[in-house]
C-alpha cells in the first residue's frame, strides 16, 4: 500500500505528457493560470513541412543559437544542449534563445531564473529576462520595392515578436521559441557566474538548465552616451490608430511611453517631426497626422500652432532622446501643403513646386517664424529640417530659401542622389547604402561636428531588417558602418505599423517588415534586439580602439591591429557565404 501514492503520482505526470525527471518533479504544483495572447495566421506549410510521429512523448527542449530562425511547424532535428554560456561586458545586454517543441498540446508553459552565482559574488534573477517568441506572416525580397499582392509572393511565418507574456499555451506539432535577455550590471564584479534557468508546464516542473555568464572586465557606457547615430523613424499616428486612441490625447502619449523608451535605451539619437500635411504622401498604412497647424487669418496674415510639435518634443526629450529634432520636411513627396483658410472656413490643400513664387513665400513665412518659436525653447541649435530623398533640383531650390530666411537651422539629408557631395555643410548627411563615402570625407566631416550615416530600405537586399532576414543581419548593419567608418545608421520606420502588425508583416509596397522594428504594447523583436546588440559592438569596437592607443605598447598595438583587420572584412555588402561565422568570431574578439 505504501508504493501507491507514488505510482499514482508517476502515472499522472504520464498522463499530462511530462516526463518523469524526479518525484519532485510533480509534486512542485504552481499556481494556475489563464496563458493570454494573441493568434497567428495558419502557417502556409503545416500539412506538408513536417512527420511528428518520431517526437518524443512531452514538452521538448533545447538550447540553440540565436543566429537560427525555427520554421513553427518543422519538428527540429537538433542535438539536444541542456547548457548555454553567454559572454558579456558590465553593462552590455545580451542573448541566448530556448527552443521548445511538443507532438501534444501543453498548456501554462512558464520560465522562471534563479539567481547567478560565482563564488565570490552574486547576481540577482531580475537581470535576466525570457520571453516567447511569436509568429508573423511574411514573404521574400523579390523585386525589393514596388507594389505587390501577397499571391504573387511565397508567404511562411516567420519568429520575431518577443512577446510580453507569463505562460503560454503551446499547440500540438509546434515550435515555440524562447528569447533569453540578461543584462549585465554596470557594477557586476568580473568572472563566470552560474545560474538555473527552470523549466515549468501543466503547473509541474519540467526541467532545469545551466546558464553560465561570462562577465568581461571591460565597461560599456550606458546608453545615453553611446556616440552611435541612430535614427529610427518614430510614428506616432500608428499607435493611436492600432490602440483605437484620440490622437495627441493624454492616453495616447501614455501608450507611447514604453515603446518610445524602449527606442531611448537602444540609443536613438533623433526625434522625427512634421511640419505640415504628411510629407511621404501617405506611403505607409496611417499617414503622418500634423504636429503643428497652419491657420491662414482673414487679414492674409499667418499664425502657426505649435502646441503639438511642443508637446512631442518634450516628451521624447524626457525619454531621453534630445540630440536632434528632424523635421520633415520642406520638400513633400507630393509637394502639397494644407492650412486652415479662415476667410474661406475651410482646409485648403495647395501644390507648390519648390520652383515656384508661391513656394518661397509660403514657406519663408513659415521658417521665419517657426525660427524664433525654436529660439524661445532652447530648442533652435538642435532642430533640422529633414528632406529625404529629394531630386537634386528641388533640393537647390529649398535650400536656397532655408540660406535666405532661416540660415541657422540645420539641414538633414536622406540622399540617394549623391546630393551630399554638393553640399559638404550638411549637418545630418544619410547616404542610400551602397553609396561610398571616402573614410576621409567622414573623418572631415566629423572633425566639424557634422554626422555621416548610412541607411537601408526595400531595395537593399543586404543587411537588412525584413521579418524574413537573417538575425544576424542586424548585427552586420552595425560592423558594416564601422568598418566603412560610418557615423551610425538609419532606417525609415521604428513603427510605421501595417493593418494587423501582431500578424502580418506583409505591405502593399514593400518586402515584410520593411515599415517596422517593433511591435504594439512595447514588444521587441529578434530584429530589434541584435540591432542593439550591434550597436553595443560598435561602442566596445570604440573602448577598445581607445584604450590599445593609449596603452601603445607592442601588445596593445598588436590588439588593435588584429581588431582592425577583423573589422575591415565587414566593409561590403556582398560578403562570403561563411560571413556568420566571420561576424561571430570577430565579437569573440571584441570579449
Amino acid at each position: 500500500m505504501s508504493f501507491l501514492p507514488t505510482i499514482l503520482r508517476l502515472f499522472a505526470c504520464v498522463l499530462i505528457g511530462l516526463p518523469v525527471l524526479t518525484l519532485a518533479s510533480c509534486e512542485s504544483k504552481r499556481e494556475k493560470k489563464e496563458c493570454l495572447t494573441f493568434e497567428e495566421m495558419r502557417d502556409p506549410t503545416n500539412d506538408t513541412l513536417s512527420d511528428w510521429s518520431n517526437v518524443p512523448t512531452g514538452l521538448q527542449a533545447t538550447f540553440v543559437t540565436i543566429d537560427d530562425k525555427m520554421p513553427k511547424s518543422v519538428a527540429p532535428e537538433v542535438p539536444l544542449q541542456k547548457t548555454v554560456a553567454v559572454t558579456g561586458w558590465k553593462g552590455e545586454k545580451v542573448s541566448a534563445q530556448l527552443l521548445l517543441w511538443s507532438a501534444a498540446d501543453v498548456n501554462q508553459v512558464e520560465l522562471e531564473f534563479a539567481g547567478f552565482e560565482s563564488g565570490k559574488s552574486s547576481l540577482p534573477a531580475s537581470i535576466a529576462q525570457s520571453r516567447f517568441v511569436r509568429y508573423v506572416m511574411t514573404d521574400e525580397f523579390g523585386p525589393g520595392c514596388g507594389h505587390r499582392k501577397p499571391e504573387n509572393f511565397p508567404a511562411s511565418l516567420a519568429a520575431d515578436i518577443l512577446d510580453n507574456v507569463e505562460c503560454f499555451d503551446m499547440e500540438a506539432k509546434t515550435v515555440r521559441p524562447v528569447w533569453l535577455t540578461f543584462s549585465i550590471p554596470s557594477d557586476a564584479d568580473t568572472g563566470n557566474y552560474k545560474g538555473k534557468l527552470k523549466l515549468y508546464a501543466e503547473g509541474r516542473s519540467v526541467e532545469n538548465f545551466e546558464v553560465t555568464l561570462n562577465v568581461v572586465d571591460q565597461l560599456l557606457p550606458e546608453p545615453s552616451e553611446w556616440l552611435y547615430h541612430l535614427d529610427l523613424w518614430q510614428h506616432p499616428s500608428a499607435v493611436a490608430r492600432v490602440h483605437n486612441l484620440e490622437l495627441w490625447s493624454d492616453a495616447h502619449f501614455e501608450k507611447m511611453r514604453p515603446l518610445m523608451k524602449m527606442l531611448a535605451d537602444a540609443g536613438q539619437k533623433v526625434i522625427t517631426a512634421t511640419l505640415n500635411k504628411d510629407p511621404w504622401n501617405n506611403q505607409c498604412y496611417d499617414a503622418y497626422a500634423d504636429m503643428i497647424v497652419w491657420t491662414k487669418n482673414k487679414d492674409r496674415s499667418w499664425t502657426f500652432d505649435y502646441t503639438i510639435f511642443d508637446k512631442w518634443v518634450q516628451y521624447m526629450m524626457d525619454l531621453g532622446i534630445d540630440k536632434m529634432i528632424n523635421c520633415y520636411s520642406l520638400l513633400t513627396w507630393n509637394n502639397q501643403l494644407h492650412y486652415n483658410d479662415m476667410e474661406k472656413e475651410e482646409l485648403v490643400t495647395v501644390e507648390l513646386k519648390a520652383q515656384s513664387k508661391e513656394y518661397v513665400e509660403l514657406w519663408s513665412t513659415f521658417l521665419k517664424d517657426f525660427t524664433l518659436h525654436l529660439r524661445e525653447k532652447g530648442w533652435l541649435e538642435k532642430t533640422n529640417i529633414a528632406m529625404d530623398e529629394r531630386a537634386p533640383a528641388d533640393m537647390q531650390a529649398a535650400l536656397k530659401v532655408l540660406e535666405s530666411v532661416a540660415p541657422e537651422l540645420g539641414v538633414s539629408l536622406a540622399d540617394n542622389h549623391k546630393s551630399y557631395r554638393d553640399y559638404p555643410w550638411i549637418k545630418d548627411i544619410c547616404v542610400g547604402a551602397g553609396n561610398k563615402v571616402a573614410k576621409e570625407e567622414i573623418a572631415a566631416r566629423r572633425a566639424k561636428g557634422l554626422i555621416t550615416t548610412y541607411y537601408v530600405c526595400c531595395g537593399d537586399k543586404f543587411p537588412n531588417m525584413f521579418t524574413f532576414s537573417a538575425p544576424a543581419e542586424s548585427v552586420y548593419a552595425a560592423w558594416y558602418a564601422a568598418a566603412a567608418d560610418f557615423d551610425g545608421f538609419l532606417r525609415w520606420a521604428y513603427n510605421s505599423w501595417v493593418e494587423n502588425p501582431l500578424a502580418d508583416s506583409r505591405f502593399r509596397t514593400w518586402p515584410a517588415g520593411d515599415t517596422y522594428m517593433v511591435y504594439p504594447d512595447a514588444r521587441s523583436s529578434i530584429r530589434f534586439e541584435r540591432l542593439i546588440e550591434g550597436i553595443q559592438d560598435v561602442e566596445k569596437i570604440r573602448v577598445l580602439r581607445k584604450k590599445y592607443a593609449e596603452e601603445n605598447t607592442p601588445e596593445s598595438l598588436e590588439k588593435l591591429n588584429q581588431l582592425e583587420e577583423a573589422i575591415e572584412y565587414f566593409n561590403t555588402l556582398e560578403p562570403s557565404t561563411d560571413w556568420k561565422d566571420k561576424l561571430n568570431a570577430a565579437k569573440q574578439l571584441l570579449n
